[in-house]
């Protein structure tokens, strides 16, 4: 019925239709609590981490991003436990300026920030 090309655009269209509704599904971060900010100059091609404190799973606080970021400047491409960390990896994709926020909050539903963090990356 579809050709090789067509299934594949198929699945194309349906894998980022499920993806853009469960963004659209979470639950925006409300105001933000004060917290530091980090300053990152950089360049195209270069890789940015971002090690953030593990809360413990007993106390059900995650760390989000609780703000748009510009995707021409930065994509995430990576995120792991390591140690006592979560270690969010952007790769720096294009130049201008934005800023990474990130915000625990009480698990994935909650909208209240407990805590907030802010990276700027600048890349020439």
């Amino acid at each position: 019925m579809f050709s090789k090309a067509g299934t594949t655009l198929l699945v194309l269209v349906v894998a980022l239709a499920l993806a853009g509704g469960a963004i659209a599904d979470s639950t925006p971060v409300g105001p933000l609590p004060n917290g530091p900010v980090t300053t990152v100059k950089t360049s195209p091609n270069q890789l940015v981490a971002v090690a953030l404190p593990k809360a413990g799973a007993s106390t059900g606080l995650v760390w989000r991003i609780a703000r748009r970021y510009d995707s021409t400047v930065v994509r995430e491409v990576s995120e792991a436990d390591v140690g006592a960390n979560v270690v969010v990896v952007f790769k720096v994709v294009g130049r201008g300026s934005t800023s990474i926020v990130f915000a625990l909050t009480r698990g994935d539903t909650s909208s209240k920030a407990v805590k907030a963090v802010t990276h700027r990356i600048t890349s020439a």
